[in-house]
């Protein structure tokens, strides 16, 4: 697996972003079916990886070093900071040795429970023909292709519906308790991380989510009129799709990357924002707000950069943030929405352990540990240059990457509802700050659910 970086704007603030990048295997099979249409067996060989859309105290626990404020002059969620110092190189390649961490919550010396909400906005899938209309299909001799008008037998229409993996989501460990070494109480998956790399914090303190499901709101992707043209060499497809074996939409789609952050934010940056998109309309309506962490939760659907002569496989998730300017009611100080996309990990992926919640877990894990993607100040959980055993050579505290693709990236955990999840084990504080013993819990540098 390999790591690239691209920049993308979100209006006129700029976010950085880290994607990770596969390639599939093998290409679609000769063309009888449609040219955007796919199966499990073009991302079989792909592996799924996520995204993101810092004084001295060397020596010290994670709670011993947490003793600054929270950045200043925002209208978002509660945060702390803290400070380290190692050896390492900056963004510009220049040595340094002093470093910033932001983390969601307060203080951990504090001790006490910080409840965040952290609504959960469904996101449906209407995949449409170039022409704007909505698309049917149907299987024939075993090819899946758009239905004529009028629609013949059999045709059933490409809408994605998320609701079937909503409950499954609120009983994940991501928003219901289960039990955890670093916690004398069961607690939730990112805060027992949180008390692992935190040693030192009294048992009360807790930074919890209160989850709620919100209004569905329907993301509409229209195909790219050249999709399918010069067989791959030539167009360009907005997204492609795999039927269930029914024939029904769908078992999993891929979205462009581009075209999914432009459907998927606001494209204005005034408050209240442009209300045509899902993000937009949810804080319109007031579903979503600053002092939230909200999830943006889709049915299996992952996102590709494309590239010239290959269908790229997968970004499985990413977390960011929206930004909308300040006025007089919020004492004109920027509103800042932290947030983040995720979705149901089918079966397919090269690494079997890519299941479930795995993107859910490592999306929600680094908000906790980097709320604003290093973005607002641009130090704050910057971190010196690293490289994990999976490849990804990155230089900011995204504890999900660290692990992401391992041989054993996830710990399964059965919950009341009698499912097996597989949240994703997550490096912690300690492995970004190099610390050799590690302050962390039992000594460790990574997690184990």
């Amino acid at each position: 697996m390999k790591e690239s970086n691209f920049r993308s704007w979100n209006k006129w603030f700029q976010v950085s972003i880290v994607m990770g990048v596969a390639v599939l295997a093998g290409a679609v099979g000769s063309r009888a079916q449609d040219a955007d249409a796919i199966t499990a067996a073009d991302v079989a060989g792909s592996s799924l990886q996520f995204t993101r859309v810092n004084p001295k105290a060397a020596g010290l626990n994670g709670t011993q070093q947490a003793t600054l404020p929270g950045i200043p002059g925002i209208d978002s969620v509660p945060n702390f900071s803290g400070a380290y110092s190692t050896p390492g190189f900056g963004p510009n390649g220049k040595p340094n040795s002093n470093w910033l961490f932001n983390t969601l919550g307060k203080r951990p010396d504090a001790g006490g429970t910080t409840m965040v909400n952290a609504p959960i906005v469904p996101v449906a899938l209407d995949l449409r023909n170039a022409d704007g209309s909505p698309r049917f299909v149907r299987v024939v001799n075993g090819k899946t292709i758009t239905c004529g008008i009028p629609r013949e037998p059999g045709c059933q229409r490409l809408f994605f519906d998320p609701t079937p993996f909503i409950q499954l989501v609120l009983d994940s460990p991501v928003f219901s308790n289960a039990n955890y070494t670093s916690s004398t109480t069961p607690t939730q998956f990112a805060d027992a991380v949180a008390r692992a790399e935190y040693q030192g914090a009294p048992d009360d303190w807790h930074t919890l989510l209160a989850p709620s499901v919100k209004t569905t709101r329907t993301m509409v992707i229209n195909q790219d009129p050249t999709c399918g043209i010069g067989r791959g060499k030539g167009g360009h497809c907005n997204y492609l799709y795999a039927v269930n074996a029914d024939g029904s939409c769908c078992f999993f789609t891929l979205i462009d990357v581009t075209t999914f952050e432009n459907e998927l934010f606001p494209s204005t940056s005034t408050f209240p924002p442009d209300s045509s998109t899902p993000v937009g309309a949810a804080e319109v309506a007031g579903d979503i707000t600053t002092t939230d962490v909200s999830t943006f939760f889709f049915p299996p659907a992952y996102l590709f950069i494309p590239v010239k002569h290959a269908r790229p496989c997968c970004i499985g998730g990413f977390h960011s943030f929206d930004f909308e300017s300040g006025d007089a009611n919020n004492k004109n100080r920027p509103r800042i929405f932290v947030l983040n996309y995720s979705t149901w990990m089918q079966p397919i992926f090269l690494n079997p352990t890519t299941l479930d919640v795995v993107g859910l877990s490592h999306e929600v894990s680094e908000t906790y540990n980097d709320p604003f993607v290093t973005a607002l100040d641009g130090v704050s959980d910057v971190t010196p240059w690293w490289l994990s055993p999976n490849g990804n050579c990155q230089d900011d505290l995204e504890v999900g990457d660290v692990i992401e693709g391992l041989p054993h990236q996830v710990f399964p955990i059965t919950m009341p509802n009698g499912f097996t999840y597989h949240p994703q084990n997550e490096a912690l504080l300690q492995w970004f700050e190099f610390q050799s013993p590690s302050t962390a819990i039992n000594g460790a540098t990574a997690i184990r659910t």
